[in-house]
C-alpha cells in the first residue's frame, strides 16, 4: 500500500513538471530557474525553519536516535543545496536579517526587521513592501506560524511584523495577532499580556506589555479559538481554522547549559506544550479545510538557542524535534502531492562537530575531558565532563560513543543545506542564495517566478 502511494505521488508530481517549463529547462541546460521569471506549478507550501543547523547537526541526531545506518526524516527530502546565506552587509547571517531575506527575497542589513536603513518597509522581490505571507493574507490563502520559542522570534515574526529592532517583542507579537494569520501557535504569553495581568504561564510580575493591551482578548474578538496545552490543542475539532496556542510565559524550552538545568531541575522542553511536529498536525488539519493553497512557516527555534549555549542534549533533542515535523509534511505530501516541502537554515550555531571515536579510545564508563587538545569545549550526554553519548545500533548491531565539541557560542556562516520535497522541489540543487527560498516559495504559491 505505501509503495502503491509512493508511486501515485510521484507519477503525479512527474506530470505536474513535465506541464513546468522552467523545471524542464532546469533539468536539461543547468541554468539558474530563479534567474528569470515563468510559469511554475502552483500549490502549497511548508516551509519548516530549524534554525542554527547545520549538516553536523542532522548527522548528530541521526547516529544518537538511528544509527549511523539509520535515516532521518530529513535524509528522505529529495532534493538538496548547498546554501549561501551571506547578507547585505556581513557574511554570516543573523536570525532577523535570514528571516526576511526569506519573507521578501531582498538581501538586508544584518539589523533588519523588514525594514530599510530610511526606516521603510522592504519591497520584495515580487515588486510590493510586502512579506510572502502578507501577499498569502491578501489573497485569502491559509496561513500559520508556529514555533517553539515565542512567536515574535524572527523566523517567524519577520513574515508578518516589520519593526525597528528585534528587540520590540510586544510591538512584534501585536502585529502577528492582527496580521489576519490563520493559526497561531508558540510561545510567550508574557508579550500578550499587559504588566500586572496574571496569564496562564505568566504572573502578574512577568507580563510585559505597556500599552494596556490583551493581546489575547484581542485575538479571541478576531475569532481565534485560544489553547494553552497539548491536551488542548490536539482536542481542537478538525473544523477549527482560527487557532491562536499559547504554550509558555516565554520559550516552550529552557535554553540554558546543562549544567545549570541541572541545578534548577528544569527539563530541556515544558512537558504540557505541545511539539512543533504535533502543532503542524493539528494547523494542516484547519488549513485544508480552507479550500485555497496555503502557507505554513514553521521554525524549530530550540536547534539554535540550545547551541548558542552549547548544550548538547538539548541540541540533539531539538534537532529530532525538528525531524518530526518533516515527517509530518511528508506524509502530508504523500496525500496531497501539490505540496512543497521546503527546509533550510539560515546560520551555524555554535559550530557543532561530532567527535566519534572507538570504544578503547572513548570508554562508555569514563567521563570525557572539559576540552579538545586544541581548548574546544567538548560535551557529553549530559554536559562537560560527563559520559559520551551512545549511538544507536547500526546495521550490524554494534553501539559507538561520540562527543560534542563547539567551536562558540555564536552563529556562523558554517555548512548549511537547504532540502526540498514534493511540488518544484526540483528547483532546489546545485548552490542557491538565501534569496532563492523567497522566489521557490513565491512561484509555488502563485503559479509565477517573481520577476525582479
Amino acid at each position: 500500500m505505501k509503495f502503491t502511494r509512493l508511486l501515485h505521488r510521484r507519477s503525479l508530481l512527474f506530470l505536474l513538471a513535465l506541464f513546468t517549463c522552467v523545471a524542464c529547462q532546469m533539468g536539461t541546460n543547468g541554468t539558474d530557474p530563479f534567474a528569470k521569471s515563468g510559469a511554475i506549478a502552483k500549490g502549497n507550501v511548508i516551509f519548516i525553519h530549524p534554525d542554527g543547523t547545520s549538516p553536523a547537526h542532522w548527522g548528530a541526531a541521526r547516529f544518537l536516535y538511528y544509527g549511523p545506518d539509520g535515516r532521518l526524516n530529513w535524509d528522505r527530502l529529495s532534493h538538496q543545496a548547498i546554501y549561501l546565506g551571506h547578507l547585505q552587509n556581513q557574511l554570516t547571517g543573523t536570525s532577523n536579517a535570514g528571516a526576511v531575506t526569506h519573507a521578501t527575497g531582498v538581501k538586508v542589513a544584518a539589523d533588519s526587521f523588514g525594514l530599510d536603513a530610511a526606516g521603510q518597509p522592504i519591497v520584495a522581490a515580487a515588486g510590493k513592501p510586502e512579506t510572502l505571507m502578507q501577499t498569502a493574507i491578501a489573497q485569502n490563502y491559509g496561513t500559520a506560524l508556529i514555533n517553539s520559542g515565542i512567536i515574535s522570534e524572527p523566523g517567524t515574526g519577520a513574515f508578518v511584523a516589520k519593526v525597528k529592532s528585534r528587540r520590540e517583542n510586544a510591538e512584534i507579537t501585536k502585529q502577528v495577532v492582527e496580521s489576519g494569520v490563520d493559526v497561531i501557535l508558540g510561545g510567550g504569553e508574557v508579550w500578550y499580556l499587559p504588566k500586572g495581568t496574571a496569564g496562564r504561564y505568566a504572573k502578574p510580575s512577568q507580563s510585559r506589555r505597556e500599552d494596556g493591551l490583551n493581546l489575547i482578548e484581542l485575538a479571541q474578538q478576531k475569532g481565534y479559538t485560544v489553547v494553552y496545552n497539548r491536551d488542548e490543542l490536539l482536542a481542537l475539532p478538525d473544523t477549527t481554522t482560527k487557532i491562536l496556542g499559547v504554550f509558555a510565559a516565554e520559550d516552550t524550552y529552557n535554553d540554558m547549559a546543562e549544567e545549570a538545568l541541572r541545578t534548577q531541575i528544569l527539563p530541556t522542553y515544558e512537558a504540557s506544550a505541545p511539539s512543533v511536529a504535533e502543532m503542524l498536525q493539528v494547523a494542516l488539519r484547519g488549513l485544508n479545510r480552507k479550500g485555497q493553497p496555503f502557507l505554513v512557516v514553521l521554525e524549530e527555534e530550540g536547534t539554535d538557542n540550545f547551541s548558542n549555549a552549547n548544550n548538547a542534549k538539548g541540541a540533539i533533542e531539538a534537532v529530532k524535534r525538528a525531524d518530526d515535523a518533516i515527517a509530518v509534511a511528508l506524509t502530508y505530501t504523500d496525500q496531497h502531492p501539490n505540496t512543497l516541502v521546503l527546509t533550510a537554515a539560515d546560520s551555524d550555531a555554535g559550530g557543532l562537530e561530532v567527535l566519534g571515536e572507538t570504544v578503547s579510545a572513548m570508554p562508555l564508563n569514563q567521563k570525557l575531558p572539559a576540552t579538545n587538545q586544541n581548548g574546544a569545549p567538548i560535551d557529553g550526554r549530559d554536559g562537560t565532563s560527563t559520559l559520551p553519548f551512545l549511538a544507536a545500533p547500526d546495521a550490524k548491531g554494534q553501539r559507538f560513543p561520540f562527543a560534542i565539541a563547539w567551536s562558540g557560542g555564536n552563529d556562523s556562516a558554517g555548512a548549511i543545506v537547504a532540502k526540498a520535497d514534493g511540488l518544484n522541489a526540483n528547483l532546489i540543487q546545485g548552490t542557491i542564495d538565501n534569496t532563492d527560498l523567497y522566489r521557490l516559495m513565491y512561484g509555488t504559491l502563485f503559479g509565477t517566478l517573481p520577476t525582479q
